[in-house]
């Protein structure tokens, strides 16, 4: 049946085929050498798995149009002696038995009794590893066995190549195009000179604040007691270097100022519970991903003479006492951003001065000679810091300092715990525990000292 494509058109219905045949078989226009087409019936699974081929190696078939799948890649590539085809066909611990495939078939149609699926949606890679291993069969038989290039293994073998070829983009917008802001335009005049800037490895913070505690007691109170007032002042600044390769140094100076009212003392009107001033200074270079080779150095000392209640004698004074520890080691950082920073530091070599420079002050109570103003120790060191944001509102600086000669043991375990209500206001818990056995205890016989304060005030961060 031979007929032109015009006269085809008009004279063949869509429902040429019968209800029986349509689900199976499409009328498709077969082109002839004649330059006449033949109307013939094509199988719908011939169409969608090999007759496609045809429609996709047209080099006028837009690259949109063809879908991505990379499950029939071996047909594409040169000639190449796959083994799963022969796999099919020869299998070494295969054996006949003519009641396994009847067993197996049995077991499906029960399974399928109890649990109706469709196979179908299941297996389209293993019909597809099929077709294409049928395919390659008979290359390898009947068609073209001279032409095999490569074995798989040679495959297995190359190097991938990623394609960057830029494909070709969708004409169409998605909805939420229309609603993306247009992006800022930034036009540069060709005379704008440039200009570079070193980075800047330095990192300056501040923090300070001022906390109120406060006690009334009327003087007929039934219980007795006695009124109170206490001011604690704190200042933190930090300069930090950090080049990000190699080199880390962290400097501090940290002043804290504690006044505290005792109407019960006639000889002052008020104390200093607080008084320190701190400074310190750790240069580390980077030994490992986390370990540094550190050397630190450390002074502490107070602002302004000590006393005890309805005492006049100077108990401690600026520079009496003075320590100074000079260590080096090993430091161990680990830290995770806007969470936690601990650093640990272990000082197997430490140096420490203790000086006492105010002659109105015992020497004796700190551990020195009498007449002497110096004393001078070598020891170990080890202090691990803590930095924690529990939470956005929480914080905890934690900061332990184990020092010894192996005559004696310093150690203090020093902590802040900051209630943050707004950016200017908190709630701080304050403890600071002390051993120390290098000086007689001033009272009792015990070498542990323990300060606590709880208190709400004014706080600024920069």
């Amino acid at each position: 049946m031979q007929m032109t494509g015009q006269s085809l058109t008009e004279s063949v219905s869509k429902d040429s085929l019968s209800a029986l045949l349509a689900p199976y078989f499409e009328l498709r226009l077969q082109w002839q050498s004649d330059n006449t087409y033949r109307l013939d019936t094509v199988s719908k699974l011939y169409i969608e798995y090999i007759g496609v081929l045809k429609y996709l190696n047209d080099p006028s078939t837009p690259e949109r149009y063809i879908p991505l799948s990379s499950n029939c890649y071996r047909l594409f590539l040169p000639l190449t002696y796959y083994y799963s085809p022969m796999r099919r066909l020869s299998r070494i611990d295969w054996k006949f038995d003519p009641f396994a495939d009847y067993a197996a078939a049995a077991d499906a149609k029960r399974l399928r009794a109890l649990l109706p699926y469709d196979e179908e949606l299941f297996a389209r890679r293993q019909r597809i590893d099929s077709a294409v291993d049928a395919a390659l069969l008979y290359l390898y038989t009947y068609s073209a066995p001279h032409t095999i290039r490569f074995w798989e293994d040679d495959i297995d073998r190359m190097r991938s190549y990623k394609d960057n070829i830029t494909k070709e983009a969708s004409k169409q917008k998605s909805i939420s195009a229309f609603f993306r802001p247009d992006p800022p335009k930034t036009e540069v005049s060709e005379g704008v000179d440039v200009k570079l800037k070193r980075p800047n490895w330095w990192i300056t913070t501040g923090s300070g604040s001022l906390q109120f505690s406060q006690n009334y007691v009327s003087k007929n109170w039934y219980k007795g007691g006695e009124s109170s007032i206490n001011l604690l002042g704190n200042l933190l600044l930090t300069a930090n270097y950090n080049d990000r390769q190699k080199i880390q140094w962290e400097n501090l100076m940290e002043m804290k100022l504690g006044l505290a009212s005792t109407p019960s003392d006639t000889v002052h009107g008020f104390l200093f519970n607080t008084d320190q001033l701190r400074l310190f200074s750790k240069l580390g270079i980077q030994a490992a991903s986390k370990w540094y080779y550190t050397m630190s150095a450390e002074l502490k000392t107070q602002f302004f003479n000590g006393y005890k209640a309805n005492n006049p004698a100077i108990v401690s004074a600026f520079l009496a006492p003075a320590d100074l520890s000079v260590s080096i080691g090993m430091d161990y950082k680990i830290s995770k951003k806007d969470k936690y920073n601990l650093s640990l530091f272990l000082a197997p070599l430490t140096y420490t001065l203790r000086y006492v420079g105010n002659s109105k002050v015992d020497e004796t109570s700190f551990g020195l000679a009498e007449g002497k103003t110096t004393k001078h120790d070598y020891g170990s060191q080890i202090s691990p810091t803590l930095s924690w944001t529990i939470i956005s509102s929480i914080t905890l600086n934690s900061r332990l300092n184990y020092l010894t000669s192996y005559k004696w043991t310093r150690i203090e375990w020093e902590n802040t715990l900051n209630f943050v209500l707004n950016r200017y206001l908190s709630t701080k818990f304050y403890w600071f525990a002390r051993y120390d056995d290098s000086s007689v205890p001033k009272n009792g016989s015990s070498y542990f000292q323990l300060k606590e304060l709880l208190s709400f005030g004014i706080n600024y961060t920069w």
